[in-house]
């Protein structure tokens, strides 16, 4: 009997077994561990508790994630290990027609890169679909759940994300009422409905055999699902034979990729955002990078600040701030200023744009505290108004909220996150019949001494290098600020 150097079991439908010499799988484990990036950061690495390092192969039990086969098996090919499958592996392609699809509403037709997505996650029971905001990742879902007709569970990152899912499959034309359940906080978690949409918050204490029901499993943002309690619901999940997640950005690391991929499979560009406003399904855009020049003195001053002093500087300069409410003030449209800290930058703005306001903007302020209901009513509000100001955090607009009459955008705290910048973005790329174009306007700060330049703006530097790889259109204006 032919033997092999390797030998691979799928275990279910969340791991794989590998079979092999100690010396073999601790080269594998080695080809699956990675450091996490800003580990130095981490208490338990500082403690010296942990080594900083991620491993996606346990040596032990020899368990990998399923979404990694693909991964495992050109490592393996390249170092030419014969390698047995004990089990099958092999899927189906599938490529639908229009009368495959469910009865849509005619102002709704699917676009050809969608159906491709929908396609390619079909045949390959697994995808991570990488698709920018405002590509209509819930009809891919949509359609997706209605082909397949499996007990299904879609997770969402907030209440406002379930709520928008649930109604934009009633826009599509399905009876929700009786096929979809919507878990929040505090209600039924159990459901005879063959859909159920929840946040993972609502549901990931849940015991496995509740998981077990699911054979398709949808993460919808799902470059949120590196955390420990996303984890333990996709690991929970072990009859899902569909693993579907959707994202707009990954952060750019091969650690975050990697696990994604494990949890759901592999990377699949359905387009990209420069394709879509292109083909005019999105509004055109134009970033411009407003490099605010501080004044010498107080450069000298700082030179030797740390990050947080910096932001506390930030956040709290009355010249600074003017200027961005001054900026917001001026402009014409709906305008959405995004902020990162509540109560010592988000109120002070909203407050002192009120004050300066000429009583006839609708001026709205949004934070993690304002509830889904208020949220909704000021999203339908601003999508007929032509000239009103949401002052809102990152945390809350950066995911998920969609208003299509929205003109411009207001970075007005740095932030160094791709996801959270990119996110951000599209919040302003829906095309309406109210707005000609969208326009971002990034704050970034130049408080650097002789050569030595601030954290903040190196991360703006960042951020232009993720303008340039996207494509956007950018124009840069050195601006000094008066004191």
């Amino acid at each position: 009997m032919e033997s092999h150097d390797v030998e691979i079991t799928k275990v279910n439908e969340v791991y794989i077994k590998i079979d092999t010499e100690h010396s073999t799988a601790q080269e594998i484990s080695d080809h699956f561990t990675f450091l996490v990036p800003g580990h130095t950061f981490v208490p338990a690495f500082r403690k010296r508790l942990w080594d900083g390092k991620i491993r996606l192969f346990n040596v032990m039990n020899r368990l990998l994630y399923g979404g990694l086969l693909h991964h495992l098996c050109k490592f393996l090919y390249l170092r030419e290990y014969t390698v047995k499958f004990n089990s099958d592996f092999k899927t189906e392609k599938i490529e639908l027609q229009p009368e495959d699809l469910p009865r849509l509403p005619e102002a709704v037709k699917p676009r050809e890169y969608q159906i491709d997505a929908v396609n390619h996650a079909l045949s390959n029971h697994r995808a991570l679909l990488l698709s920018p905001t405002a590509s209509g990742k819930s009809l891919v879902i949509y359609i997706l759940v209605r082909y397949l007709k499996l007990k299904t569970l879609i997770l969402v990152p907030t209440t406002s994300l379930v709520s928008q899912m649930y109604n934009d499959f009633r826009e599509y034309g399905w009876d929700v009422a009786n096929n979809c359940h919507t878990v929040f906080a505090g209600r039924d978690k159990g459901s005879d409905l063959p859909v159920v949409i929840s946040t993972w918050q609502s549901i990931y204490k849940m015991q496995q055999k509740y998981f077990e029901q699911y054979e398709l499993v949808i993460g919808d943002e799902a470059h949120g699902f590196k955390s420990k309690s996303l984890t333990s619901i996709m690991t929970k999940c072990v009859n899902a034979k569909y693993r579907i997640g959707t994202t707009g950005t990954l952060d750019g690391t091969q650690t975050h990729k990697l696990v994604l991929e494990g949890l759901f499979g592999k990377v699949y560009k359905v387009t990209s955002t420069k394709t879509l406003i292109d083909q005019k399904h999105l509004s055109p855009f134009q970033i411009n990078a407003l490099v605010l020049k501080h004044p010498d003195s107080i450069c000298f001053n700082l030179k030797n600040i740390n990050y947080q002093e910096e932001l506390e500087y930030l956040i709290s300069s009355e010249a600074r701030n003017k200027y961005i409410v001054n900026l917001t003030l001026g402009m014409e449209s709906n305008t959405l200023l995004l902020f990162r800290f509540v109560e010592k930058h988000g109120q002070l703005l909203y407050d002192m744009i009120r004050e300066n306001a000429d009583g006839k903007r609708k001026i709205f302020f949004v934070h993690g505290g304002t509830d889904t209901d208020t949220r909704e009513n000021i999203r339908h509000v601003v999508e007929s108004e032509r000239n009103a100001i949401i002052v809102a955090s990152y945390g809350v607009f950066s995911v998920g909220v969609n208003i299509r009459n929205l003109s411009n955008i207001v970075f007005a705290s740095p932030s160094k996150s791709r996801i959270r910048n990119l996110q951000s973005i599209g919040r302003g790329l829906r095309k309406s019949n109210l707005k000609k174009m969208a326009t971002l306007y990034d704050i970034a700060d130049d408080l650097k001494h002789k050569e030595k330049k601030n954290y903040t703006l190196e991360h703006y530097e960042e951020r232009v290098r993720v303008y340039k790889e996207e494509r956007f259109p950018l124009a840069t204006y050195h601006i000094q600020l008066k004191t």
